[in-house]
């Protein structure tokens, strides 16, 4: 199965442009606002390229075939990717402790071994533009996830070529071409997320590099020696590579991939086809310089390393500063050179001599083996990460588990069972080991978003102590007296009549419903810095007044019955909240971040200037209805005149800019615990 395969330094040069784009793109999308879509290009050159290396060969069978395709493909992606994805996975474990934005990290990453990540991404991401995936150091591997799928089926489709049934093959390539641009268009505006992600929106890209090859080849055109000369080639040439150019600048984010592909495409095509074989020309000259051949060479590993190097500054030092751009930048470079020639090279060598089963099973051993390194980073994490976060998890993260393992507990566990309610969460928690039986002859309910959630160490706590259940109701941007946040309001309010209904066949007289919530616009999150006229907007503005009231009158109602019922409801004052996130500013390698630069401290009477018309709308409620009371944790979180993120003794208060950090429910635990006794009245104290 020997094949001669002709050099086309041009194909280079695209590559370089291809790399290029995405590298500029993605460190200043201003800067190249389409660069995104120089992974179509690589799409193209992929199928164009795949099909001219192997169309020679005279296979045995579909079966020695499939083998020899696989073993190449398994000996040209997976060294370097193993490489690769090993390296950041240490990296990542090193320097970015585990939160709600680096949690689909892992599944990522793992995915990306076997070419499925691309799943991932669709399943757990808001989309490739979303500022949450600019955290991801795996991201970009979404692409090799579309091109591994495309050479699983490439074999397949292009057997018939090469046992001499041509025009069938080209019919199936056109069909499934034609298919995916139609599956394509409707999946933009059906599921833009699926239509950017999947490869049965993106075969046809690969499609049509192996439909150009097929077409050029059945009109005589070589691929074996050079071409001659031809003046039209180079002007078509060069009209394609403007085409492309424009699609590189004109590429909208909003419609990718479609029709944002279109240009980018359709420039490669006609670049490949006008250029292949022959010198001469402006454009010939151009792409197959010594630069673009050099940057094309390296653009599989200038692609798999640019991501992650950028990924772990914007984690750390940050990637905004020109200087820490040019250092990214002269990281990426260093790297990939490094993996070329010291991983690439040497891979696609030996691999040449590997029998084909062998190879294959490498490749799989090397997935496996990096999955289980992935694994054992993170087992060790709070050991070997420079995070203090990763290294005191305890005190930063709100996990209930930490309860049952501080030093010096008795037998005495929280017992947590959970189980999902109309989109949310609900969790049940109980005292159980302990030698004395509990005195307890209420239950406390817990109703709320995140914020709710977050309370899970404090309400441990507290029934572990007071032998007090805890039932709590918990669903992201959904709270009661605040308007849903990133959340339709329609799941927020199914949400709530299904805990209504719950709640109502439950209580009994005497019994606390405790409804926490984000009730204050935030000050910073990930794709906001703090604005103070955004702020005044979100709490004085006509719209937040309209908001404010109606979450209030939506809020009656569900008061009322609860307190049919004989309960009693504590609403949660609003609590400080940050112009910074606490746990991506608590390291020496990362407080020089942009993102860190307000600081930890805001001020107590801005705080409370923030929260009056809140506190107005309980006054309203309490009003109207006499079962509410109001807990504020304001004093004891800030008693000084100005609210840190970190206690007097410098252990965090909050993990991010509104959420409770572990320690922080250990600090309110005493004050929340005093309140709840005298609204239960005999309740045991904690």
């Amino acid at each position: 199965m020997s094949e001669k395969t002709y050099y086309a330094p041009y194909i280079d040069g695209l590559r370089a442009m291809a790399v290029l784009s995405v590298i500029v793109y993605h460190l200043h999308a201003g800067w190249l606002p389409g660069g995104f879509a120089g992974v179509d290009v690589f799409f193209v050159i992929s199928g164009f390229v795949v099909s001219a290396s192997v169309h020679r060969m005279q296979p045995a069978g579909v079966l020695p075939f499939m083998a020899y395709f696989y073993a190449r493909r398994v000996t040209r992606i997976v060294p370097a990717l193993f490489v690769c994805l090993v390296a950041t996975a240490l990296a990542a474990t090193l320097f970015v402790p585990n939160d709600y934005l680096s949690l689909p990290n892992q599944r990522t990453g793992m995915a990306a071994f076997f070419g499925l990540s691309n799943f991932i991404l669709a399943r757990s991401s808001d989309g490739y533009f979303a500022p949450i995936t600019e955290l991801n150091p795996y991201t970009h591997t979404w692409s090799l996830g579309v091109e591994e799928q495309f050479y699983f089926l490439f074999p397949l489709a292009f057997f018939g070529w090469l046992a001499g049934r041509r025009r069938a093959a080209v019919a199936l390539f056109a069909a499934g071409m034609i298919v995916s641009l139609a599956i394509s268009m409707w999946l933009a505006h059906a599921n833009p997320i699926h239509a950017f992600y999947m490869i049965w929106s993106r075969f046809w890209e690969l499609a049509a590099g192996v439909l150009l090859f097929q077409c050029m080849k059945l009109r005589g055109h070589s691929f074996e020696r050079p071409s001659a000369p031809s003046r039209w080639a180079n002007l078509g040439g060069l009209a394609s590579i403007g085409v492309l150019f424009a699609g590189l600048w004109l590429a909208d984010a909003a419609h990718a991939p479609m029709p944002a592909s279109l240009l980018p495409v359709l420039g490669t095509v006609g670049a490949l086809g006008f250029l292949h074989g022959r010198s001469g020309g402006v454009v010939e000259a151009c792409l197959s310089h010594p630069a673009m051949r050099f940057v094309g060479r390296i653009s599989y590993s200038l692609y798999l390393w640019h991501w992650p190097v950028f990924v772990l500054f914007r984690w750390t030092v940050g990637l905004t500063a020109p200087a820490n751009q040019l250092m990214a930048v002269a990281l990426t470079l260093l790297l990939s050179m490094l993996s070329y020639r010291f991983v690439e090279t040497p891979a696609r060598r030996s691999g040449a001599r590997l029998p084909r089963l062998v190879a294959i099973g490498a490749g799989a051993a090397l997935a496996l083996t990096g999955v289980s390194a992935m694994l054992l980073f993170d087992k060790s994490q709070s050991i070997i990460s420079l995070s203090t976060v990763a290294r005191h998890p305890q005190d930063w993260y709100a996990h209930w588990e930490d309860v049952n393992a501080e030093a010096g507990d008795d037998e005495c566990r929280a017992k947590v069972e959970r189980d999902l309610i109309a989109k949310g969460t609900r969790w049940q928690l109980s005292r159980g080991g302990c030698p004395t039986a509990t005195t307890a002859s209420h239950k406390l309910y817990v109703v709320g978003d995140s914020h709710a959630q977050a309370y899970m160490p404090l309400m441990a706590r507290y029934t572990k102590t007071t032998g007090v259940p805890v039932e709590l109701f918990t669903l992201p941007g959904c709270a009661v007296v605040s308007t849903p946040l990133g959340i339709e309001r329609s799941v927020c309010t199914r949400f709530l009549d299904a805990v209504s209904a719950e709640l109502t066949a439950s209580l009994k007289p005497g019994d606390v419903v405790f409804l926490p919530g984000l009730r204050l616009p935030r000050l910073t999150e990930l794709t906001t810095d703090f604005d103070e006229a955004r702020v005044q907007r979100a709490v004085w503005g006509d719209k937040a007044v309209r908001d404010r009231a109606a979450s209030e009158a939506a809020a009656a109602p569900f008061l009322r019955r609860l307190s049919d019922k004989g309960a009693i409801i504590v609403l949660e004052a609003p609590k400080p909240i940050l112009k910074l996130l606490p746990y991506r500013c608590s390291d020496w390698f990362d407080r020089s971040n942009p993102s860190c630069a307000p600081g930890p401290l805001v001020d107590r009477a801005y705080i409370e200037k923030l929260r009056e018309p809140v506190m107005q709308s309980f006054e309203r409620l309490q009003a109207s209805n006499p079962a509410i009371r109001v807990w504020d944790p304001l004093p004891v979180l800030c008693p000084q005149a100005a609210c840190s993120a970190t206690s007097a003794e410098g252990q965090p208060l909050f993990f991010d800019s509104d959420h409770l950090s572990g320690h922080g429910n250990t600090v309110l635990l005493p004050d929340f615990a005093r309140f709840l006794q005298g609204v239960f009245g005999g309740a045991p104290k904690a």
